[in-house]
């Protein structure tokens, strides 16, 4: 079978679509013939090198896929062959035509799901979940404010935000961006390349402040997002590029939670209620992935590229 293989840490262009064996199940193991994989941010990281994991060289990049159960090992129960899944993690990667899982990793793909957005599933919603309701514990009447609402996590979370019942106001850069952002359920959208646009965030809440923040690039907004907090609000960091100088009176005086949050710091326990969420949501509609880019498979360079540019419209998935 094909599948990208990368070598030697560096940058994208280190990925190689090569003939690797396809993966045999073992036991508790599925085989999953994949239709389309998503592309996180981490797998750059990965790739180049930085992240805090390092993988064996070489290794096949990818954590999300969409498909159909090719083959299953000894005492799997969950999942039958033929039947159609999403997965979050793998063993063997997802960048690839088939894909080795434990049986926990994969959740049932309703009919109403195309493949495409089975793989945007996986580490955007769980990690949307986990951070509005594990760590921020938003509840319904509350208010959110999604800083990066139109890339693959900020799509997910404006989602669930809205269908738990929360006033959902959402940023984005781009006219596209913004539209998006609308059009998944946010009330309110808001430019943040305009000066100042934080102002009418305050105004939308009557000076209280939002309730929840969500935030995917901490580095450049963290102490922005302070002076717009409510008092007992709490903020949760998604994503981060680098360092960044926050004024601490800005969350004593709010008595505001900085929080930070990994997805791979939920347990299974965690990850099953999320994922019964999940596919409870794509089931009855108030979850629709949305799919920004398809690119095929043997192009994984260029999606890693398009992945890390600003201006960001919902999940780019890769297609075998």
């Amino acid at each position: 079978m094909k599948a990208i293989r990368v070598n030697e840490f560096g940058a994208p262009e280190v990925m190689h679509l090569e003939d690797v064996p396809e993966p045999k199940p073992g036991a508790g193991e599925v085989c999953v013939s994949v239709r389309a994989a998503g592309v996180n941010p981490f797998d750059t990281y990965i790739r180049a090198g930085t992240y805090a994991i390092k993988p064996s060289l070489p290794y096949t990049p990818g954590a999300d896929a969409a498909g159909i159960v090719k083959a299953t090992g000894d005492g799997v129960t969950k999942v039958a062959v033929g039947a159609r899944v999403y997965a979050q993690g793998t063993l063997s990667g997802a960048y690839a035509e088939a894909a080795l899982c434990q049986e926990s990793q994969v959740w049932p793909l309703p009919e109403r799901v195309s493949f495409a957005q089975g793989a945007a599933v996986g580490v955007p919603y769980a990690t949307a979940h986990r951070a509005l309701f594990h760590r921020a514990h938003a509840a319904p009447g509350e208010t959110v404010l999604v800083h990066g609402a139109s890339g693959g996590v900020g799509v997910a979370a404006t989602q669930l935000a809205r269908a738990a019942g929360l006033t959902v106001m959402g940023t984005a850069g781009t006219e596209d961006g913004l539209k998006l952002v609308k059009e998944q359920g946010a009330h309110y959208a808001l430019d943040h390349r305009q000066a100042g646009y934080l102002d009418g965030l305050m105004s939308l809440t009557a000076g209280k402040g939002v309730d929840v923040i969500l935030e995917m690039l901490a580095n450049v907004n963290l102490d922005k997002d302070l002076n717009v907090l409510a008092k007992f609000g709490r903020l949760v960091v998604i994503g981060s590029r680098g360092a960044v100088e926050i004024t601490p009176r800005s969350a004593m005086v709010r008595d505001a939670d900085i929080l930070g949050m990994t997805l791979f710091n939920a347990t299974e326990q965690d990850l099953k209620g999320i994922h019964a969420a999940l596919v409870a949501g794509l089931e009855d509609g108030a979850l629709k992935p949305f799919v920004g880019q398809e690119i095929p498979l043997a192009d994984a360079a260029r999606a890693h590229h398009a992945v890390m540019e600003s201006g960001a419209r919902g999940k780019i998935v890769l297609v075998p």
